[in-house]
């Protein structure tokens, strides 16, 4: 990683508050260069607090923007950080219509242009888009990173129709411990405590609207850009990563947005910026490489960036299987159009008699993180014992395959019971029959007439099933095995349904594997230059004298057939800002099932959140618990909130609530 310390510009930076019309501030951080003409604005708008949890992150790029001749702009949402109003569902009308007021005020300062990009990772990366699709007039170019098209089912709230337990429900809580933090009364002075007990009154847990929509209805479709791409007239930049549950938003954009408006770009890289060195690498000059469309598209230079491939995507060499890549090997290519011209389907059809496929209900604990964010134990480590609980079918590597693209699965299936799951895990299998997990994907059956509806499954029928596998770019060489393996379940991904512990009959014949094989290059002009941020902000992460526990943690009871996941997410722990601000968070997911009944399953999240400024004697905590269980017919939601002011109880409010398995 390269520090910048000289730019073209010299910068400044001051705090605003940007007026809405119903008379709500929003908070927001702005750098710019110092020069007397307008310039371009770009804009992340989040709800992640800019005054501390993204402080550090933004530090590394909104200064290095505004030294190369732009006002970069960090904006809170309504009501979450020091930003005026109440907090609401994500990306709700209200917080896009917030998102293009904000557009249209950048772009009547003195100091813009007019001219106004967007940029954001995951909830950034999600309104940008979104907000695009709305086409403020001032909005001309997006970069959108870990993003999604498609809410319902390229997000953390289902997976082909099945109820996403491992994220669904640490998302929500997660959430839940967020938007009960207060605002810092550094910034908003002494009124902080009336703003923080006016939000925590209008807190509701996301987790109840999440469960009561569990097809993909009205609810879903607001804010999915796939719904309509033509929406979007601003240029798009779509970057993802193939170790980023979001990637297939990619490969979807550059398919069907207008090629002279869109680029794709699909690293190694799991859920983050692709500059910031986390595994796995290799990283890449992404500011660099942003920069070149933001000149392109909101200062009418030719940069060259449209004259790159429409989609530059990193195909990996096979690699052992490990939990943690500092850098995986392999290369980039090029692709002219998305489907591209050298990319062929290879059919491989399943070979055997009829196999019973009835997993344990544990299958899945190798699973690895849904988000993985560069830890440790994020990646899935060797499958051979999560092929041991599935149906396994194989093929011979003769010569090195490349594979790009989404694998279909064609599976003909029998099931005695109405309702269930299939999952495929496509493994790279080599030589010494260790198994490194290369993509995986689901159907929920109820889903398999579409995702719009629940049929349930006639008992004893015999159906074909299809469904896609998430995107890849990886090399097979010659002396593996590809390995397709099958299972009923996989805890706790995904949220077992009632009776699945009966599994399905999978008849090899009439079924296939269907692969996206790419053309083998010998060489490849795609570079990139050496990853580069400005300063750093200085923040320090004082030693703790705690025991550090496990990133994650499995249990088994062998008496009881009970196995229990720990997870700690380690988003960032304790803190001390260069304001003087102390910031601590500890969570904690745990996630339980009894091998031989899909109604064990059962999740628990606890957070805890610190807030402390010893120069104004100010302290606040939060707390949270959620829990979700089930019945075979209701899901059981249990979250509780607890907030104090200097030791001080303020606020404390217990939800349950029992939700119908309408199609979960």
């Amino acid at each position: 990683m390269r520090i910048r310390t000289s730019f073209p510009y010299e910068t400044t930076h001051h705090d605003v508050r940007i007026p809405l019309p119903d008379g709500t501030l929003l908070y927001a951080r702005v750098w710019r260069p110092l020069t007397s003409e307008p310039v371009p604005a770009i804009l992340e708008y989040l709800p992640y607090r800019l005054t501390d949890w993204t402080a550090p992150r933004d530090w590394q790029r909104h200064p290095w923007y505004a030294g190369h001749g732009y006002a970069s702009v960090r904006v809170d949402v309504r009501g979450h950080g020091n930003s005026g109003g109440v907090p609401g569902d994500e990306y709700s009308a209200t917080e896009l219509a917030d998102g293009v007021e904000v557009v249209n005020w950048l772009a009547a300062q003195p100091w813009c242009d007019g001219r106004v990009g967007m940029f954001g990772i995951s909830w950034g990366g999600f309104n940008s888009l979104q907000i695009a699709a709305l086409s403020p007039e001032p909005l001309k170019a997006v970069v959108t990173v870990c993003s999604t098209d498609d809410r319902y089912d390229n997000d953390v709230h289902y997976m082909g129709g099945s109820v996403l337990a491992v994220d669904m429900h640490a998302w929500a809580a997660t959430m839940l411990a967020f938007v009960s933090r207060p605002p810092d009364p550094l910034h908003v002075g002494d009124a902080w405590r009336d703003m923080w007990l006016g939000r925590l009154e209008q807190v509701d847990p996301f987790i109840h609207t999440w469960l009561d929509h569990q097809t993909r209805d009205a609810y879903w479709r607001h804010g999915s850009v796939c719904e309509d791409y033509g929406a979007i007239d601003a240029a798009v930049l779509a970057v993802g990563g193939w170790h980023d549950p979001y990637r297939d938003t990619v490969l979807r954009l550059v398919e069907h947005l207008p090629v002279e408006r869109v680029r794709g770009l699909i690293g190694p890289w799991s859920h983050q910026y692709p500059d910031r060195g986390l595994p796995p690498g290799p990283a890449i000059g992404f500011l660099q490489e942003t920069l070149r469309w933001w000149d392109q598209h909101l200062k009418d230079v030719d940069t060259g960036v449209m004259r790159e491939p429409l989609l530059r995507a990193y195909v990996s060499d096979s690699h052992a299987p490990a939990t943690v890549y500092d850098t995986l090997p392999g290369r980039w290519v090029g692709e002219p159009t998305w489907p591209s011209p050298n990319v062929t389907t290879v059919s491989y059809g399943l070979q055997g008699p009829a196999v019973l496929v009835r997993s344990p209900q544990h299958t899945g604990v190798d699973a690895g993180r849904f988000f993985p964010f560069g830890n440790d134990a994020d990646l899935p480590p060797d499958q051979r014992e999560e092929d041991a609980r599935s149906a396994c079918f194989e093929f011979a590597v003769g010569e090195e395959t490349w594979v790009l693209g989404r694998p279909r699965v064609r599976l003909r299936v029998t099931s005695e019971v109405s309702r269930g799951q299939v999952v495929a895990r496509l493994c790279d299998v080599a030589p010494d029959g260790s198994s490194t997990l290369v993509t995986r994907g689901v159907l929920n059956l109820s889903a398999r007439h579409g995702r719009d509806r629940a049929v349930p499954w006639e008992p004893g029928a015999t159906q074909e099933v299809s469904f896609e596998l998430n995107g890849i770019g990886h090399a097979f060489p010659p002396g593996h095995r590809i390995r397709l393996a099958v299972s009923s379940a996989y805890w706790p991904w995904i949220w077992p349904q009632p009776g699945s512990q009966a599994g399905f009959t999978l008849e090899p014949a009439g079924s296939f594997l269907e692969l996206p094989v790419r053309a083998r290059e010998a060489s490849s002009d795609i570079a990139f230059e050496e990853p580069e941020q400005s300063e750093p902000l200085g923040v320090s992460h004082p030693a703790t004298f705690d025991e550090p526990r496990p990133e994650r943690l499995v249990v088994r009871d062998v008496a009881k057939g009970e196995w229990r996941l720990e997870v700690d997410p380690r988003y960032g722990g304790t803190r001390v800002y260069p304001d003087g601000l102390e910031f601590a968070e500890d969570a904690l997911e745990t996630y339980t099932i009894d091998e031989n009944d899909p109604l064990s399953a059962r999740t628990r999240s606890d957070w805890s959140i610190r807030l402390h400024r010893p120069e104004l004697a100010w302290e606040a905590t939060v707390r949270t618990r959620s829990e979700i269980t089930c019945d075979g017919t209701d899901f059981h939601t249990s979250n509780e909130v607890v907030c104090t002011d200097g030791g001080e109880v303020v606020f404390h409010r217990t939800w349950e609530k029992r939700i119908p398995r309408t199609a979960g």
